[in-house]
């Protein structure tokens, strides 16, 4: 029975409406921007190793290591081979379609959170909640989208990450998946205890090495393959529009597997980019939004992309249907086990060692993306607070619901524990997104005035 309400609640979550809005807004956005992704690509990078401009907040670097941490996670190992099985070839050219629009997107959330962000006795704080309130004036929404990111973030996502880390840990090592969400909780309490301050030293450490190690291993794996690299880029764009027979049929779940999928590894439009951009000490509003907007492309164009090329060239992945039966078979023995689609394709090449490294890739990644994911609830917490009696009790509270969390996520089903993800990240989606529609205009002119004084 559970999981019949889960099935529907994520059906009406994500029903075609919020697709058609994500990818409609990314337009608008870009259009408004007058597509700042590809104007500033080279500023992007620049204003990532600026300086603080005090000491009331993180760096743009800690605020961008931190943000890829919650981006980078199982979204980009276990999220895009479940792309592949459910939506095609077709479905990575929808990613990265989200990608290139979401970073527009990125870049107007993470501005106006800079614009209304307050100040913490830990450093400034903001994010959807803040600009909801202070922006649109809707003090009772902001509390409605505080409560949703307590609940996405702080039990919905983190039981995803655990549930993928224990899978990929369980299929590499005897390892139980019980010991596996144990051992993962102990990390997380030793840095959550510690404060923002060490949240984001250690993302700023661990994300940028974990991230550029996955990239080179897929590139050593993808140039053993090499000869099967251009049938994998035609894969990609004929099951995009279904001129392939195979994926002529599943279309539909091609573009919606892309676009979901794309939302859940990228975050662009969920609103928890935001929050990170708004902890950050910087001299200038729109200086953070570019810098998060270039998250959004190391995620999505660089590490999805560095998956779904091991895969494809490999062969190392089925195509299924909507209702579970195998249109094509490249490798039937990996049918549901979705993380054995890139641990599989690493074998190709190095055999016996694809489950070893992907496991351990995954701690790195789920750690730090739960690690994020606290951040953005903690953040939460503050925001309805806001200092008052009761929030120091209330947050050391959901430090010990989110370590539960992990465990309980470790252990459960993975179908279930996927669909209250989706849950959480559409329903943040949604709010989210019409909320900056609304107030994109003051982004607009924090841009004007910030390419204006570049001037």
């Amino acid at each position: 029975m559970l999981e019949n309400i889960v099935s529907k609640v994520n059906a009406f979550v994500w029903n075609p409406g919020l697709v058609v809005l994500l990818l409609v807004a990314g337009l608008y956005f870009s259009y408004r921007t007058r597509f700042v992704q590809l104007r500033r690509f080279g500023l992007m990078v620049k204003v990532l190793f600026s300086k603080k401009a005090g000491d009331s907040g993180i760096s743009s670097f800690e605020a961008f290591s931190l943000a890829l941490s919650g981006r980078v996670g199982t979204g980009n190992i276990v999220g895009v081979a479940t792309a592949i099985a459910f939506g095609g070839p077709g479905a990575v050219f929808w990613m990265w379609a989200v990608a290139f629009l979401g970073a527009s997107t990125a870049f107007v959330e993470s501005t106006l959170s800079q614009i209304y962000k307050f100040h913490h006795h830990t450093g400034y704080r903001g994010g959807p909640f803040s600009f909801i309130e202070h922006g649109l004036g809707q003090r009772w929404l902001g509390i409605v989208f505080a409560i949703i990111t307590l609940i996405g973030c702080g039990l919905f996502l983190p039981t995803v990450q655990a549930n993928g880390l224990s899978s990929a840990m369980n299929n590499a090592f005897p390892i139980s998946p019980l010991a596996s969400g144990i051992g993962l909780a102990v990390l997380l309490a030793l840095v959550v205890f510690g404060g923002v301050r060490r949240i984001a030293r250690v993302a700023s450490i661990v994300t940028p090495f974990m991230a550029l190690a996955y990239i080179l291993m897929s590139l050593v794996v993808i140039c053993f393959h090499i000869q099967d690299l251009p049938a994998a880029f035609a894969s990609i764009f004929t099951n995009a529009f279904g001129i392939n027979p195979i994926c002529g049929g599943i279309i539909g779940s091609t573009i919606a597997m892309g676009v979901k999928r794309g939302i859940f590894s990228n975050e662009a439009g969920e609103g928890t980019g935001a929050i990170v951009s708004a902890a950050t000490d910087v001299a200038h509003p729109a200086q953070q939004g570019l810098a998060q907007a270039f998250s959004v492309y190391v995620d999505t164009i660089m590490v999805c992309t560095a998956t779904a090329l091991m895969i494809l060239t490999s062969g190392t992945f089925n195509i299924l249907g909507s209702d579970g039966q195998i249109l094509y078979a490249s490798a039937p023995e990996l049918t549901n086990n979705y993380v054995g689609y890139t641990q599989s394709a690493i074998d190709s090449v190095f055999s016996g060692f694809g489950s070893q490294f992907v496991s351990i890739a995954m701690v790195f990644f789920c750690f730090t993306t739960i690690m994020a994911y606290y951040f953005y609830a903690e953040s939460s917490i503050i925001y309805l607070f806001k200092g008052k009696k009761g929030e120091n009790t209330v947050i050391r509270i959901f430090q010990v619901l989110i370590l539960c969390a992990v465990v309980f996520g470790a252990v459960k089903e993975a179908d279930l524990i996927w669909q209250l993800g989706d849950i959480g990240v559409g329903m943040m989606a949604w709010v989210t997104v019409i909320t900056i529609l609304i107030l994109c205009p003051q982004a607009i002119k924090s841009l004007k005035d910030y390419e204006k004084g570049l001037k």
